[in-house]
């Protein structure tokens, strides 16, 4: 991967951009090749750190169906504007450009076929070849906004390493997700400095925790795999569930995860595309002797299924004959409507995005700029504006980039 160059000391810039990630470069490369003078400035030594470790090392890079239905926000409308102009082919044909191989994992999810860093490799290159400038390993001390009376207010950047200036200043600094690869609340405080409302923050896309009590009954399921669909918040998906060490994990409890309040269930269906009661009743037909955990246990796995009946339905394994219409009844409801009180999402150390951040109705939904705060943008996960697991929060990263790199 061709290597960033450093910028000099003290140099003015038309844009600067806050944020080597995938809006960020996105952005950067944009107004790049609308002939801007552009600085990328970063507080890691690395581009694209997430970029690399997202999708297994493969990158989900984008999904092949998105519209804004597949994104949480206060304001469910913002992002339909970005999403529209700049959509999942528009992309793709960026990376066909590179020749870049990718895939077709499952439910539209695009890939890499061998490594995440083409991806960066692609985002550098076209930074690179639009002239654009790089700060990286900068710390940045304090942001300025400068009225002149002749020209546009200008943005002055206080670092470590120099001292910037420009006339549009794009915040691109993500979340709170994943603070080991350099995550914080650096744009949350850009925008509060400059009077910007945030949004309420919470780690998203990473799974539960269970309760003391619950975390006992199920230590024995880690690593148990199993179908289903999962609703919360009137917000249903059909993916696997894992259970693991400390709580559940899988698609199903990421997607679910953006969606959970405390205090609210998670109700699961563990028959996703049959009947149990039809279910029950064959297997009552052919094999009355069969005891509940066995019958169970040919479509729950065993494990899961002396578990769940132990100690969720509460009932004696005995042979299905033995059960009356109340009792088979209720492992019918249950079975279909299982409902688990999580006590925690796992956290911002392995969420894979924030929910909340930057008010939407405080930035345009066409440029990205501030309402307030002409010439200070903020584009991708900084935003109120969160995806579903599957190649969504980098299609947001691509639009709300471009969509800024066009204006600023």
């Amino acid at each position: 991967m061709p290597a960033p160059h450093d910028s000099q000391l003290n140099q003015q810039y038309d844009v600067i951009v806050l944020g080597a990630g995938a809006a960020g470069l996105m952005c950067a490369a944009v107004a790049g090749q609308r002939h801007r003078r552009v600085l990328v400035l970063d507080h890691n030594d690395v581009v694209g750190r997430k970029i690399l470790i997202s999708g297994g090392g493969r990158c989900n890079f984008t999904n092949s169906d998105v519209s804004a239905r597949n994104f949480v926000s206060e304001n469910p409308h913002f992002a339909k504007s970005a999403l529209s102009r700049f959509q999942p082919h528009d992309f793709l044909s960026v990376v066909n450009k590179y020749k870049i191989e990718h895939y077709e994992k499952k439910l539209g999810q695009l890939f890499c076929k061998n490594s995440a860093r083409e991806i960066v490799k692609l985002l550098v290159d076209e930074c690179n070849e639009a002239q654009v400038e790089w700060a990286l390993g900068t710390q940045v001390k304090n942001i300025t906004r400068i009225e002149t009376e002749i020209d546009s207010p200008v943005f002055q950047l206080e670092c470590n390493k120099a001292q910037y200036t420009c006339q549009s200043l794009v915040v691109a600094t993500g979340g709170l997700s994943i603070p080991k690869i350099g995550a914080s609340d650096f744009g949350y405080r850009i925008a509060r400095q400059f009077g910007l409302k945030v949004t309420q923050t919470s780690a998203a896309l990473d799974g539960f925790r269970l309760n003391a009590q619950d975390r006992e009954i199920f230590v024995d399921l880690s690593g148990v795999s199993l179908p289903v669909i999962a609703e919360t918040g009137g917000v249903s998906f059909e993916e696997n569930i894992l259970f693991t060490h400390a709580g559940l994990s899988g698609p199903v409890a990421l997607q679910t995860s953006l969606y959970w309040k405390k205090g609210e269930a998670l109700t699961i269906n563990l028959f996703p595309n049959q009947s149990a009661k039809t279910y029950l009743e064959e297997k009552l037909a052919q094999q009355p002797e069969q005891s509940l955990k066995n019958a169970l246990g040919e479509l729950l796995t065993a494990r899961f299924a002396q578990v769940f009946v132990e100690n969720v339905l509460k009932f004696e394994s005995k042979p299905l004959k033995q059960y009356n219409i109340r009792e088979i009844e209720k492992i019918i409801e249950i079975l279909h409507a299982w409902q688990i009180y999580p006590d925690s999402t796992v956290g911002y150390q392995k969420a894979e995005v924030t929910r909340g951040g930057v008010n939407t109705n405080e930035i345009s939904s066409k440029t990205f700029e501030a309402r307030k705060v002409s010439g200070l943008y903020f584009i991708g996960e900084v935003l109120d504006v969160t995806g579903w697991l599957g190649g969504y929060n980098f299609q947001w990263a691509w639009a709300s980039g471009w969509a800024a790199g066009n204006e600023a």
